[in-house]
């Protein structure tokens, strides 16, 4: 691991590799998830080019004026489609907006999408690499799936069609002290589990077992994967949503915008989130109530700000 905060594995082994493989994959993500919840992946089949294109796209439409932009944001969207103005989320624990905007895009059979008159590509790009987000992260999830003892294909149905995003964020420079606000306060993700690829500056840090916080610097053509809270929950904790957060640059760098590209991926409402009977033991008694998943974004959106 040298000096990186987090390891890294090769997603290829498992699509392509032979059994021994696959297994050797299966243990490394597992054990990723379940003593740090952040990995780095390799091979990941997500297009180099359709991300670098999404993310000049992604630059276009946040470098438009602040009345064009505030016409892309839906009423009553929770922010779950189009654009989230400056200052409107924050985290859970905290009543300070963050320092950020951001962009949705999400199933169309769900909720309709909102297209960028001003950047005609910025549709067509997110939604394209929407779908590869999607495929990776299902591969990945097949991974988890046996790592849990668990049918192989057990998550492909309760994701298909179910409620992921991918967020283009814009944190801006910062122009003045900001009042205890850093770009992203310190958060779990929501979902089952998150795919970002490297962002345009260094800021991501997270918090290990002995409290201290440690940068993320992904390595050219690497994503980072981490576990979010509803899979933290399925598996009673037996997997880790580590905490983590965006945090300011030095202030000589003030100057520099910082974007980056989550893909969060959700099941559908539907899906139940009772933790599997196979993760409660006595070591590791049940810690949650049984929810959907529906349920659980609804009561975390209202946390954090999103949806009144």
């Amino acid at each position: 691991m040298s000096n990186r905060a987090i390891p890294v594995v090769d997603l290829s082994k498992f699509v392509k590799g032979d059994k021994a493989s696959r297994q050797d994959f299966v243990k490394e993500l597992g054990e990723a998830f379940r003593n740090i919840g952040f990995v780095g992946v390799s091979n990941h089949g997500v297009p180099r080019q359709l991300i670098s294109d999404f993310y000049k796209a992604s630059k276009a439409f946040f470098a438009l004026p602040v009345d064009l932009k505030g016409k892309y944001e839906i009423e009553g969207a929770a922010g779950q489609r189009g654009y989230t103005s400056f200052g409107k989320e924050h985290a859970k624990q905290s009543e300070v907006a963050d320092l950020k905007e951001f962009f949705q895009i999400g199933q169309e059979s769900r909720m309709k999408n909102v297209d960028v008159l001003e950047v005609p590509s910025f549709m067509d790009l997110g939604i394209k690499l929407f779908k590869s987000f999607e495929a990776t992260g299902a591969a990945l999830l097949r991974a988890i799936a046996l790592y849990l003892g668990l049918e192989e294909h057990y998550f492909d149905s309760k994701i298909e069609e179910g409620n992921s995003i991918l967020r283009a964020i814009h944190y801006p420079p910062i122009t003045r002290e900001p009042e205890s606000a850093i770009r992203a306060e310190q958060h779990e993700d929501i979902n089952l589990i998150t795919l970002l690829v490297g962002a345009s500056a260094g800021g991501l840090q997270i918090l290990n077992h002995e409290n201290k916080w440690l940068p993320v610097i992904p390595e050219k053509d690497e994503i980072v994967i981490n576990v979010g809270d509803m899979l933290q929950r399925l598996t009673n904790n037996f997997l880790k949503s580590t905490t983590h957060r965006v945090v300011n640059p030095p202030r000589e760098e003030w100057h520099v915008p910082r974007l980056s590209i989550p893909f969060f991926l959700h099941p559908k409402p539907d899906m139940d989130l009772t933790c599997l009977e196979s993760c409660v033991t006595e070591d590791r008694p049940l810690a949650y109530d049984p929810i959907t998943a529906g349920d659980y974004l609804d009561e975390r959106l209202r946390e954090i700000g999103l949806k009144k």
